[in-house]
């Protein structure tokens, strides 16, 4: 049997600075058939260039300004694997991340999605952050319902839907809720095989007050459509 093409997909505005990283960790991983997507949200810098440096490793398609749900959508159209992967800009793979989650798929043939423990790291400018919180719940391995641990057969966004475009800070928490609403099979497995870069840009850092409402807002849209449809 061939090895199963796995779509990675970039979404990507503004990201020059930590973009090349990003995109060593995937092309790093020990999985061989990797199709690597950048979604250029709108991007003002040298994204563009970064990406294309490495040409055809590495797919690149520009739009207009969408947010971060539109980008990964746009992603979702245009992939052709049979499964999807997500990392945003600024963060990244361990090596083994894709193939780690490809075994569960294989040992479990009715999983639809699978998702990872994912660490924070900070970078070297804040340095002084890094020793403050050293010993704290933030620099331990937590469970990653977010999109840098996804890995997802295609066929569960047909049930499950897309990305909710209007939801900048939540819109993976909201996929990740609507999935559990539609009953799709999920795994968390113990390892850790993402790390969440830290830094001054941080958009979840910039926008604190506005995530924390949003996420506030979806968790109880969320409820209130089970509460509506009755129990599991």
């Amino acid at each position: 049997m061939p090895e199963p093409l796995v779509s990675c997909i970039v979404p990507c505005f503004n990201g020059e600075r930590y973009l090349e990283e990003c995109l060593r960790s995937i092309l790093g991983q020990t999985h061989p058939r990797l199709e690597v997507l950048v979604i250029d949200d709108g991007s003002t810098d040298n994204s563009a260039r970064i990406a294309e440096r490495y040409g055809s490793d590495v797919r690149y398609h520009h739009q207009e300004n969408r947010g971060p749900g539109g980008a990964c959508n746009r992603g979702l159209a245009l992939a052709t694997g049979e499964f999807f992967a997500f990392l945003e800009q600024d963060d990244l793979w361990l090596p083994d991340k894709i193939s780690r989650q490809l075994a569960e798929f294989a040992s479990t043939p009715a999983l639809e999605f699978c998702v990872s423990h994912i660490q924070n790291f900070w970078i070297p400018e804040l340095e002084a952050d890094a020793r403050l919180y050293r010993d704290r719940a933030v620099m331990q391995p937590v469970p990653g319902y977010v999109i840098q641990t996804l890995m997802a057969r295609r066929t569960v966004f047909d049930s499950v839907g897309r990305f909710d475009e209007t939801l900048p800070f939540t819109f993976a928490t909201e996929w990740f809720l609507r999935a559990r609403e539609k009953n799709a099979v999920g795994v968390l497995i113990s390892d850790t095989l993402a790390r969440r870069r830290l830094h001054h840009d941080n958009f979840s850092r910039r926008h604190r007050s506005a995530s924390h409402d949003q996420f506030l807002q979806v968790v109880k849209a969320s409820l209130d459509r089970r509460r509506r449809t009755g129990p599991d």
